[in-house]
């Protein structure tokens, strides 16, 4: 006689096992109608789950996070189904569910083309207009393998051979089609939503394994209805728009070419903007009592081996050979700025003491993976270290949450996602330990007033961390900030200090960044903004333009005054229309477009436009001045 629990807390008893969709209609047409799946003690299950004895349940309906994957998983079945029909002898291999869609890999000797993705849609609609019923079968290893050989689906059967021993091996049905599965699915493919499409086209090696058969990948997104699907499609369009690389390169910011791959030739432009981001920390650290400090690029392989880094991140790392020693290329700053707090002894009273760095660092990312400024192999981290007491953890934790979301909202983010990482199941350390430094985290969070999510055993080796992501105006969500509680490197490296009682202890080492690396934070900037950057980070400030050559000297007379209040101002004297002028100048997202004729010679003022369209009328220097200056200081 199972008794359910369900989310609200109110509990349904039968006197007889029941399947979740029972549930779902004991509680209401309305109910069984929506439901999807079921949630059973936090795991999502089959709406045919059999429900024998006491659980807490929750009904998956279309309004919940959970039903995404369903539909993403049931889209791709549905698509392989399709395709299978359409072209016959075609094999499936491995189809899942990924973020904002669904992918399937495909064994087939004709090649598929951008014409046949539209021919694949009509038919998923179709099969989703059958309403087939979805239902899940056991089968044996042998039995299963029977049926797949048979059907010709060779890579099945090596999916089959790789399932564990001892593990259940269920296939689901949806008509004539079936698969290898775990699940769970929807109860029938008439409950995929229409809001799906096929996107594109790609390569993939079966298994990932460049020596093994290229198979063709089909990507599509799922999303719970045509709304969704559509919102997404245009925060697309508009990602592509925003590309920092197109970007970069119509505004002339940065390039990179194959003599240095994945290394960036900044130009002035972007360089500017660069300084300024770099600049601006700077400006924070110094105000929150960090040191600033620089470390060599090229160390000794031997401290990488202490550090455990060069184990870690092996082929990874850039080396370099001289006069029979090993160096490395520094990947990151950490084992470098233990060295620092090593040199001259360290009391107490020293304590917190925060060393900050922007690092160069080096990582021999695969080549497949560079992208823009988003994925590099030389970038510049805003790193930094605190070393302190296990009593001093919570206030400077405290203190950085503080820092970091100063910085975010100056850089106009607002929406901000934190994830705590506990203990791993690998790690270092006694229990007591990671207790009192979880709890600090948490209680930093908590104090705060922080909604956050916890990722159980997502921590580093040596300690928990808390993981910032901003969320941008597409809502892409990208993970910059970080803070880690390290308590094995300055052990390894033997950093201690003198306790309050004379006794020798080790340092915490907190490791902690805002913006990541300034590279990928520069290209998120652009992205967020379309090149059209905020006036205190955008390289040129402001253009002074005349409508003829009579007004060129006092056009350079408003130039060199605005310059020497700190402005980044430009002149465009060049012998050409004045409307050509302001819509080059325009498409180069400068943000205030200052014109020079006549009337302004004789007030001593110039006309003001912005880059968005808006005539601010004439202003006088000192007034414009004073307008630039509010909006540099507001950070609008």
């Amino acid at each position: 006689m199972p008794v359910i629990t369900l989310p609200d807390g109110s509990q349904r008893s039968f006197d007889h096992a029941v399947t979740i969709a029972d549930v779902a209609m004991d509680i209401g047409p309305g109910l069984a109608k929506a439901a999807l799946a079921g949630k059973i003690d936090g795991k999502v299950v089959d709406l045919s789950t059999t429900l024998e004895s006491d659980v807490n349940l929750a009904i998956v309906t279309g309004k919940d996070d959970d039903a995404l994957e369903l539909i993403r998983h049931d889209a791709a079945h549905v698509m392989a189904q399709a395709v299978q029909e359409l072209y016959p002898g075609t094999q499936v291999t491995i189809g899942p569910a990924i973020e904002n869609g669904f992918y399937y890999d495909f064994a087939r000797d004709e090649p598929f083309t951008p014409d046949d993705l539209g021919k694949i849609e009509d038919r998923m609609r179709e099969i989703v207009g059958r309403d087939l019923p979805i239902e899940r079968e056991v089968l044996s290893r042998d039995e299963a393998k029977k049926v797949f050989a048979d059907l010709g689906e060779h890579y099945k059967v090596e999916i089959i051979d790789a399932i564990p021993e001892g593990e259940e091996i269920s296939i689901y049905r949806q008509g004539d089609w079936f698969d290898v599965c775990r699940g769970p699915h929807l109860p029938s493919t008439g409950k995929l939503p229409k809001g799906f499409k096929l996107m594109k086209l790609a390569g993939a090696y079966w298994r990932g394994d460049a020596s093994k058969q290229m198979l063709q990948r089909v990507y599509g997104t799922a999303w719970r209805d045509k709304k969704e699907l559509n919102a997404y499609l245009h925060n697309l369009e508009e990602a592509e728009k925003r590309d920092h690389r197109k970007i970069g390169k119509a505004l002339d910011l940065f390039h990179a070419q194959d003599e240095a791959p994945g290394m960036v030739f900044w130009h002035d432009k972007g360089w500017s903007i660069y300084l300024t981001v770099q600049n601006y920390i700077r400006e924070k650290l110094r105000h929150h009592g960090y040191q600033e400090v620089h470390t060599p690029q090229v160390i000794d392989r031997s401290l990488w081996e202490k550090s455990g880094h060069w184990d870690k991140f092996g082929d990874m790392i850039f080396t370099t050979h001289s006069e029979s020693r090993d160096y490395a290329i520094k990947p990151m700053n950490c084992p470098a700025h233990i060295q620092i707090y090593n040199h001259g002894l360290k009391s107490y009273r020293d304590l917190p003491l925060r060393l900050a760095e922007f690092g160069s660092c080096h990582r021999n990312e695969p080549s497949g993976t560079l992208h823009g400024l988003m994925r590099v192999r030389n970038f510049v981290q805003d790193d930094a270290h605190i070393f302190c007491t296990e009593e001093q953890i919570l206030s400077e934790v405290l203190a950085f949450t503080d820092l970091l979301f100063e910085v975010y909202k100056d850089f106009g983010f607002e929406q901000v996602e934190v994830k705590l990482s506990t203990r791993p199941e690998q790690r270092v350390g006694d229990d007591a330990l990671w207790d009192k430094a979880e709890k600090s985290l948490e209680d930093a969070l908590n104090e705060r007033g922080l909604d956050w999510e916890l990722q159980p055993g997502e921590g580093a080796f040596y300690g928990p961390k808390i993981e910032f992501s901003l969320r941008d105006c597409l809502n892409r969500v990208w993970q910059c900030g970080t803070i880690q509680l390290d308590f094995s490197m300055p052990e390894r490296l033997g950093a201690n200090y003198i306790a309050e009682d004379n006794s020798k202890k080790t340092p915490v080492m907190l490791h902690r960044a805002i913006l990541g690396s300034l590279e990928r934070f520069i290209g998120i900037l652009i992205e967020q903004h379309a090149g059209a950057m905020p006036l205190w980070l955008n390289p040129t400030q402001a253009v002074i333009m005349n409508i003829t050559d009579k007004h060129a000297p006092f056009a350079q007379e408003a130039a060199k005054f605005l310059q020497d209040k700190g402005f980044r101002v430009d002149l465009d004297l060049r012998n050409e229309k004045i409307g050509f002028k302001i819509r080059e100048h325009t498409l180069q997202k400068v943000p205030y477009l200052l014109v020079v004729g006549d009337r302004e010679v004789e007030d001593r003022a110039l006309a003001v436009r912005t880059r968005d369209g808006k005539d601010l009328g004439t202003l006088s220097l000192d007034a414009l001045a004073e307008h630039l200056q509010e909006k540099v200081d507001s950070r609008s």
